[in-house]
């Protein structure tokens, strides 16, 4: 069963500003902050460098590390779970072959990709702002876009698309259960100090 604890706030890797030289390091800035579990995402890179750096991320931190797309990867790493889009292998086929305590998210934006978050253990709703950080994220559904996706689905529902300290109480109100933050995160000087401040809004 999934503890939904560590979905309060997740810290998601991007390839544009984490330079992989200081990946690891900045990663264990983030969860030093308060950051509840960390994500992978590194679209540029090649499986077997997603592989080594999940691997070193594991050895640093003491939250889930949860690889994006890839449960091949994710597997291979030794990461705890795997978050999937639309256009990656389906939450009802990582089941049959995932050992017991794989955690699976899915990412869920219209209603449309709602059969796809069906066999998953949580979901991420958005983008519920605009965001820059991912290309392919859509159009920003908004707090009340959230709000109606979280209430037709039964899993935990994880807010992602432009959070930041200032909107992330906001949308928890809302009945998120966390909040996923890649930009406000990464793109800050000081990780750590940037996790905290989230951290500290959304009372974790």
């Amino acid at each position: 069963m999934l503890d939904p604890k560590i979905l309060r706030l997740v810290a998601i890797t991007d390839d544009a500003e984490d330079h992989r030289s200081t990946l690891v390091d900045r990663v264990a800035a983030a969860v030093r902050g308060g950051a509840t579990s960390v994500q992978v995402r590194l679209k540029t890179a090649a499986p077997r460098e997603v592989v080594e750096i999940t691997k070193a991320i594991i050895a640093r931190v003491d939250v889930p590390v949860i690889v994006n797309d890839r449960a091949d990867i994710a597997l291979a790493a030794g990461a705890a779970g795997v978050h999937v889009g639309e256009a990656d292998l389906p939450a009802a086929a990582i089941r049959r072959f995932a050992p017991s305590g794989f955690i699976i998210g899915a990412s869920l934006g219209s209603d449309a990709e709602l059969p796809n978050a069906k066999d998953a253990d949580y979901v991420g709703i958005g983008p519920v702002f605009s965001s820059d950080s991912k290309s392919d994220a859509g159009t920003a559904i908004g707090v009340n876009g959230f709000e109606r996706l979280a209430a037709l689905v039964s899993h935990p529902a994880v807010a992602v698309g432009g959070i930041t300290a200032d909107r992330a109480l906001q949308i928890t109100v809302h009945g998120a259960v966390g909040v996923a933050v890649i930009n406000a995160i990464f793109r800050a000087d000081d990780p750590e100090t940037a996790t905290r401040e989230i951290a500290a809004a959304i009372g974790k």
